[in-house]
């Protein structure tokens, strides 16, 4: 199983591949930081591609529940969290 932190590599390398962020490298990427507005400054656009490359890489479904997702998406901390929550539960089962 992995750790949080290998999972917060991971995504910090996903949100720069698959935004395309050229001026960003994946270690300028702080965990705890918010991951839209004054934080990286990501949109629903780039919430969406991101959820569909997390789904893919980890073979997860996000959920539709607008609030949860809020708080999972606040930082890159939280998401691996949350990813690490998932892939622990579908090992168990």
């Amino acid at each position: 199983m992995k750790s949080v932190r290998e999972i917060e590599s991971e995504l910090q390398q996903l949100i720069v591949d698959t935004l395309l962020l050229e001026e960003v490298t994946p270690a300028e990427i702080a965990v705890e930081d918010p991951l839209f507005g004054e934080g990286l400054g990501l949109d629903s656009i780039d919430a969406l591609e991101l959820s569909m490359a997390i789904a893919k890489r980890y073979e997860i479904e996000m959920g539709s529940d607008q609030d949860q997702n809020r708080n999972i998406y606040r930082s890159v901390s939280t998401l691996a969290a949350y990813i690490q929550g998932e892939l622990t539960r579908e090992s168990q089962s």
